[in-house]
C-alpha cells in the first residue's frame, strides 16, 4: 500500500494512524502542499489528499479509507460492528472531518504563516533538504497563496478559534462521562478527535517536527494555555492508543 500524503496534514495523521493500529505496512509517498495538484489529480481524479492505493485500488478522502481499511483488513476495527453505534461513529467522525479539521487547520495557519522559520520545516517534511530552501526563497509568494486559498484572515481565524473552543468543550463533557465517544471501545471517532486536534497538543508519533511550545507566536501560546484542560483528554488518548 502507499499513502499519498502532506506529512503536516490531520487528515493524513488520521489515516497513519489507522494504519499503524492495523499493524499494515505500507509507502508513505510525500508531496508539498501545491506540488501535489497534478500528480494527486492523475492518480484519483481529484486535489485533495489523502490518498491510498492499494493492490490496483485508489481510495480517496481519510473516512473512506478508513472504512476501506476496515473492511479489507478486519483486524482491530475502528468501526462498530452494531449499527446503531456505528452509525454513531461515522456521525461523530463526519462532525469533526467537517467543523474540527477546517477549523484547525486555519486556526494554525492564522498563526504560523507569519513565522517562516516554524512552518516552512513542517510544510517542507518528508522532502529534500533544497525544498526548504526553496520555500523560503519564495516564502512572500506562498504565504500570499496560502492566506488566499484557505482565506485566512483575522476574521475567519476568529470563527475558526470559536468552533474550536465549542467542540472542545462538547468532548470534554463527553470524555468525562465514558472513556470513548461511542460505545465501549476506541473507534473512528476517538482517533479522529485525537488526529485532527493533534497539531494543538504537538505530539511525537504525528511524525513531524514541532516548533518548541516557547517558539510560538504570543497569541497561539497564550491560547494553548488557557484551554490546556479542555485539550487534555485527547492527549491522553492520543497517547494510550497511538
Amino acid at each position: 500500500m502507499k499513502l499519498h500524503q502532506f506529512p503536516i496534514s490531520h487528515y493524513c495523521e488520521k489515516v497513519r494512524w489507522t494504519l499503524d493500529y492495523k499493524g499494515l505496512k505500507y509507502q508513505p509517498v510525500n508531496y508539498l502542499p501545491g506540488r501535489h495538484l497534478k500528480p494527486v489529480k492523475q492518480l484519483s481524479g481529484q486535489t485533495a489528499v489523502p490518498v491510498l492505493t492499494s493492490a490496483g485500488q485508489v481510495i480517496s478522502g481519510s473516512a473512506d479509507i478508513i472504512t476501506f481499511l476496515d473492511q479489507s483488513c478486519p483486524d482491530r476495527p475502528l468501526t462498530p460492528a452494531d449499527t446503531e453505534l456505528r452509525q454513531q461513529a461515522l456521525d461523530w467522525e463526519a462532525r469533526l472531518d467537517n467543523e474540527a479539521g477546517p477549523a484547525v487547520r486555519l486556526w494554525v495557519y492564522h498563526h504560523l504563516l507569519s513565522r517562516p522559520d516554524l512552518l516552512v520545516p513542517m510544510l517542507a517534511a518528508g522532502q529534500p533538504f533544497w525544498v526548504g530552501w526553496l520555500l523560503r526563497m519564495k516564502y512572500a509568494e506562498v504565504e500570499k497563496g496560502m492566506r488566499r486559498w484557505m482565506n485566512v484572515n483575522d476574521e475567519t481565524a476568529a470563527a475558526a478559534q470559536k468552533t474550536m473552543e465549542t467542540l472542545l468543550e462538547e468532548l470534554r463533557v463527553e470524555y468525562s462521562a465514558s472513556h470513548f465517544l461511542v460505545g465501549e471501545s476506541f473507534s473512528r471517532a476517538d482517533l479522529a478527535a485525537c488526529s485532527l486536534f493533534a497539531m494543538t497538543f504537538q505530539p511525537q508519533a504525528y511524525g513531524i517536527r514541532w516548533p518548541k511550545p516557547d517558539q510560538l507566536p504570543a497569541g497561539m501560546q497564550q491560547w494553548l494555555c488557557d484551554h490546556e484542560d479542555l485539550i487534555e483528554p485527547l492527549r491522553q488518548r492520543y497517547a494510550q492508543y497511538r
